[in-house]
């Protein structure tokens, strides 16, 4: 199965749990680090999220997962806040995000496969990435993983966050 395809399904089983508990599912990974396979899970909410919500959703999904057993690897389960370098995986966070830079990889097959570009208006399932003085319409399907580029102004003027960038004098 295609990390794709995996995600797609492991999201499709965990999202009504995530969203009983007030969260919003922001995106489903899987990887592996130097300990073995890792499905890492990142859910926020307005305001922001804490130990306690990560804490409730990894008691809540974990029991999910292991009923249906979508994976048939070992792995470890990581649930956390999406962090200044959010994810971005669904046609509604890419419309959401627009005008914001953004690092894509798009699966395999398709030629230039990583860039940096702009979220641009979205067509059906199409995304427009302004990527330099192009224009490039890309499939949702068709990206493997993509993650917003902010500065610490920008992610505390989209999150609500009290950010403050280098150099920022804190002595009054």
């Amino acid at each position: 199965m295609s990390s794709h395809s995996l995600r797609t399904k492991v999201r499709a089983l965990i999202e009504p749990v995530v969203a009983r508990l007030g969260l919003d599912l922001v995106a489903v990974e899987w990887t592996a680090d130097g300990r073995g396979q890792v499905l890492r899970v990142s859910v926020d909410k307005p305001g922001g999220i804490g130990i306690d919500e990560c804490t409730a959703a990894t008691w809540r999904i974990g029991p999910v997962l292991d009923e249906a057993d979508p994976i048939a690897a070992a792995y470890r389960l990581e649930v956390s806040s999406p962090g200044i370098e959010r994810p971005v995986e669904r046609l509604s966070d890419f419309q959401r995000f627009l005008g914001l830079k953004v690092k894509v990889r798009l699966v395999e097959g398709i030629d230039r496969r990583r860039f940096s570009g702009v979220i641009g208006p979205t067509e059906g399932d199409v995304v427009h990435f302004q990527v330099g003085d192009e224009v490039r319409p890309v499939s949702v399907e068709d990206v493997e993983r993509a993650h917003l580029v902010l500065t610490l102004e920008e992610y505390g003027s989209l999150f609500g966050s009290d950010v403050r960038s280098e150099g920022t004098d804190d002595h009054e």
